[in-house]
């Protein structure tokens, strides 16, 4: 590996950029570039193309997005359709144009269909109709998975383009957002159980009956396997890959029922209290697990179990929470 060769992480200061950065400086590169919003507007074509011309990356990461819950995907459809389609043009276009030849493209595994098989494979892709209510942001990672492979597929041979996807199931751990309406599962969770631990409160109510199934990845395994994958040999990357089914599954390997996962993070909080279920409110997709078996056979399975990574979630809630 060439520790000193130019790296631009885009969105380092997100749950997973964030987590890649701390992966490659752990692994000792040293040549790590990053910008925040308001240094470089990702949406901005003639800035972006100023900053690649300056900068002149050797290898990309794209971690920037515009990402929310089903309230926000709902409520801003346009805005998540736009800033990630403008982002990801951007900086894949610009990106190719510096000479760029090594990017890897973080995607999500909205982009299967709504009633895919589970678990979900990589070629369960374009088979079915996504989840309404984050069509919009499902579309544009689709669309960035494409415009990858298409490059690679026009400028491959000529330019050396090699343009890579990964798919990561459900994140959570440090840099975590734990806005009280705005937050995924288990930060809900976390903020929820330790509410109640600080208030002494006999009983957390969970919606739904606690059956469905979801598969949570620690995003510092997200972030080992990003690298992991961006450091492959180009001949075994295509070896596991097809020019047009080239994106990766990057998941944990098993899922857990809500109410085991409730449980789980009760236990990492320390909460005593009862948890109890209001099967009057709806329970969502029965089961979404991804099928990460193309990933093992390359080599790579996570390190992190549950419940020391809630701890570590539940650790660094505190750290930014003094009130308990």
């Amino acid at each position: 590996m060439d520790f000193n060769q130019k790296i631009y992480v885009a969105g380092h200061r997100g749950m997973v950029g964030s987590a890649i950065v701390r992966n490659l400086q752990a692994k000792g590169y040293n040549n790590i570039v990053t910008r925040t919003h308001s240094e470089l507007d990702l949406t901005n074509q003639s800035q972006v193309a100023s900053f690649f011309e300056a900068e002149k990356p050797d290898q990309v990461y794209l971690a920037a997005a515009k990402v929310g819950g089903i309230h926000a995907n709902n409520t801003y459809p346009a805005e998540f359709i736009y800033d990630n389609l403008m982002v990801q043009n951007n900086v894949i276009h610009q990106a190719f144009l510096s000479g760029v030849k090594k990017l890897l493209f973080l995607g999500s595994s909205c982009i299967y269909p709504k009633l895919a098989p589970q678990p979900m494979s990589e070629d369960a892709l374009l088979m079915g109709k996504l989840e309404p209510t984050n069509e919009p942001y499902a579309i544009a990672k689709i669309a960035g998975i494409k415009m990858c492979e298409s490059y690679n597929r026009q400028y491959g041979q000529s330019h050396r383009v090699d343009y890579r996807s990964v798919m990561p199931t459900n994140l959570y751990g440090p840099g975590d957002n734990y806005h009280p309406e705005n937050s995924h599962v288990i930060p809900a969770l976390i903020r929820r159980f330790h509410e109640a631990k600080v208030a002494n409160a006999p009983e957390v109510v969970i919606w739904g009956t606690g059956t469905p199934k979801r598969e949570f990845l620690y995003v510092d395994d997200m972030a080992a396997a990003s690298v992991f994958v961006m450091d492959l040999d180009k001949a075994i990357y295509d070896q596991h890959t097809s020019p047009m089914e080239s994106h990766i599954n990057v998941g944990y390997g098993s899922d857990v029922t809500i109410a085991d996962l409730a449980k789980a993070v009760g236990n990492a909080v320390g909460y005593q209290g009862n948890i109890a279920f209001d099967t009057s409110k709806p329970d969502g997709t029965p089961r979404k697990w991804m099928d990460s078996s193309k990933l093992n056979q390359l080599g790579w399975t996570p390190r992190v179990e549950l419940a020391q990574g809630l701890m570590n979630a539940y650790a660094e809630f505190l750290a930014g929470h003094r009130d308990g």
